[in-house]
């Protein structure tokens, strides 16, 4: 298939422009007359890769921020709830969209695929960076049981959900990443400019011949080689901080990273209750859907945020497939904690998996909240210990050799 971008008069006498997917030129042609579109140029464009490397991709000026896909998803429900057409209601929300120029181009282009026949789980569907796989698998879901405003609601209420455990989690490692910025440009700035300073005093004090303690030998040496060599100490840290980087962007350094994560003491704990916090809410809404269970899990897996429990889903759908029960899998995995697979079992006996699940998701996202305070209090005083030690070793290395001097001058 070919991406052709276009410039058309529709039946009010507006130019518009556009892109279609289609077959060839001459298809494409054709399912813009069938749109009640009368193409003035039409030409074939080179579709745009995701991992194209522009500037406008680094600073996220492609992509549609959170916040405003909850109020689009809300402002939809309500429309379709009301009895809008669905193509009437995203044609006002398109008209109506200036926060977001990226969303109101995506939306002219859905109600182009939709108009053309397709559904519009599947016109989502083609815009994978806005609209992930719990969102169009539910869309799809909802067109197939009529209840696409009821799920649409229920998707706003989990993407709120997830969007404000994220703000959370970032507020939180806000304070620690400042003082760790804080500590590493005092660290910098003192063996650039006050070090040099000190050594310069301790040498006219004491001359040539002074013999200077050994912490101070080595800051001074420490201080001398950052300002002989600055500019390859900070090429060696720039690349090895981007390749590892690039490194965890592999699918190898990817698992290596998050296995590393869960098995540091304080962040294993955190990790896990993210990644069951999404599973419960994610999974319940899916299953209440009428999305299968089998797919389900292979969506969940996706959209957990964690490639070793994305590896922990897979082999419980191929479990279940088998014939065992999920409750059953999730027992016999220590990455998920026991209440989860009681709550499981208790929903798969009477039936309410999805609403046993919500409230495991509402226990964990508190978990998370608890667990975050708990780590902020643990890291502030760890980083203000490291900065006094870091003060406190230049200054002895500034007192000993005074005192010294002064014990040789008397």
């Amino acid at each position: 298939m070919a991406i052709f971008s276009y410039t058309a008069i529709n039946s009010k006498g507006d130019c518009i422009d556009g892109t279609i997917e289609q077959a060839d030129r001459a298809t494409a042609i054709e399912a813009l007359a069938k749109q009640g579109l009368r193409p003035v140029s039409i030409s074939e464009t080179k579709a745009k890769t995701a991992s194209s490397f522009t500037f406008k991709n680094v600073m996220g000026g492609n992509k549609v921020k959170p916040d405003q896909l909850v109020m689009f998803t809300r402002q939809l429900s309500a429309m379709v709830g009301a009895g809008v057409p669905i193509l009437r209601a995203l044609t006002a929300l398109s008209e109506h969209i200036a926060e977001s120029p990226v969303l109101k181009k995506i939306l002219v282009n859905i109600i182009h695929d939709m108009e053309a026949g397709t559904t519009l789980g599947d016109a989502f569907a083609k815009y994978p960076n806005t609209f992930n796989d719990v969102y169009v698998n539910m869309v799809r879901a909802g067109e197939a049981a009529g209840i696409l405003d009821d799920i649409l609601k229920r998707l706003a209420i989990q993407q709120e959900k997830s969007m404000t455990m994220r703000k959370k989690i970032r507020s939180s490692m806000a304070y620690p990443l400042v003082l760790i910025g804080i500590t590493t440009i005092a660290f910098f700035g003192l063996m650039f400019f006050i070090v040099p300073q000190i050594g310069k005093i301790l040498t006219d004090l004491g001359g040539a011949e002074a013999k200077l303690p050994g912490i101070t030998l080595f800051m001074l040496a420490t201080s001398d080689f950052l300002l002989k060599y600055w500019y390859a100490v900070f090429l060696v840290i720039g690349g090895i901080t981007f390749g590892i980087m690039r490194y965890i962007k592999t699918p190898r350094g990817r698992f290596q990273f998050h296995s590393l994560l869960l098995k540091i003491p304080v962040i294993k704990v955190l990790v896990m209750k993210v990644a069951v916090a999404h599973f419960s809410r994610t999974f319940s809404a899916l299953i209440e859907a009428g999305v299968a269970v089998l797919e389900a899990l292979t969506v969940t897996s996706r959209a957990v945020g964690n490639v070793v429990y994305e590896k922990a889903l897979v082999e419980a759908e191929e479990a279940v497939k088998n014939g065992k029960s999920l409750s059953s899998v999730m027992e016999a995995n220590p990455l998920f904690p026991p209440i989860v697979a009681q709550m499981l079992l208790v929903g798969e006996e009477t039936g309410q998996t999805e609403k046993v699940l919500v409230k495991v998701a509402d226990f964990y996202e508190e978990e998370v909240d608890t667990a975050i305070s708990s780590i902020s209090s643990i890291i502030e005083p760890i980083m203000i210990v490291l900065m006094g030690a870091m003060v406190g070793l230049i200054a002895a290395s500034v007192m000993l050799p005074i005192a010294s001097l002064s014990q040789n001058i008397k």
